[in-house]
């Protein structure tokens, strides 16, 4: 008999901004996403249904993950750094709150039923951030430089190291990765229940994955800006038909 389940795509939930913009005739807020995400799961065998930001309860949270076979937490703003114990620096963005409860609610039950994780950029920080961790706001201020961030909407490549005897190296089945970058906060304390799984050229935590746990992984990079490799999104696909 053939298995079905392997041969049905599953179902990835993504999360989504909710931001003022423009879109034919509408001129207010919008729920949207960057098209690359879908593509980046198109690709790898999934299909895609979005999560935008609402208000949530335990129950409502329950209902969105019963139909998932995985979650995919975006890229974003920055988030309210009261959610790590400090104020707003003088670069921080202006918070999202109702992103990052949604975001927040939905990692608490995800991880309870073990679902498979996928962190992208601020899906990075949000799970390090749910787990306990911290952020550092700006990094400029930390490291004195802003490679991470060249502007103008440029996502630029970088040389990661992968650490070696983690699930992302096995997903990249190589000591390096060519990450596309476009953050000016990254994490600083790691959660307890995180391990590093890469750094970028300057020791900074680049990679994030949870420890004991079937498949939650997060980068800092955008591998959805290069959908000629997509390892990292055939991973979380294969952990989802699992």
């Amino acid at each position: 008999m053939p298995d079905n389940r392997a041969m049905t795509k599953p179902l990835i939930g993504l999360t989504t901004y909710r931001t003022p913009g423009q879109m034919t005739i509408y001129d207010g807020e919008l729920a949207v996403l960057p098209a690359q995400y879908v593509s980046g799961v198109e690709r790898a065998g999934g299909i895609v249904t979005l999560v935008p930001p609402q208000e949530l309860s335990g129950e409502d949270a329950h209902r969105i993950l019963d139909s998932l076979d995985a979650l995919i937490i975006t890229g974003g703003a920055d988030i309210n750094p009261q959610r790590y114990r400090q104020s707003p620096g003088t670069h921080t963005q202006a918070s999202e709150d109702m992103r990052d409860e949604l975001e927040d609610t939905l990692l608490t039950h995800a991880i309870a039923r073990s679902l498979p994780i996928l962190g992208i950029c601020r899906g990075a920080q949000m799970l390090n951030v749910h787990l306990g961790g911290t952020l550092h706001q700006h990094l400029p201020d930390v490291l004195g430089h802003d490679r991470y961030r060249v502007g103008d909407g440029v996502f630029h490549p970088e040389i990661m190291t992968i650490e070696p005897d983690t699930l992302l190296h096995s997903l990249m089945g190589e000591d390096t990765a060519v990450g596309h970058v476009y953050h000016h906060q990254g994490i600083d304390q790691v959660a307890d229940r995180l391990t590093v799984s890469a750094r970028g050229f300057d020791g900074l935590v680049q990679g994030v994955e949870i420890k004991d746990y079937p498949f939650g992984v997060a980068v800092q990079w955008h591998p959805e800006e290069n959908l000629e490799d997509i390892r990292i999104f055939e991973g979380l696909v294969a952990a989802a038909r699992a």
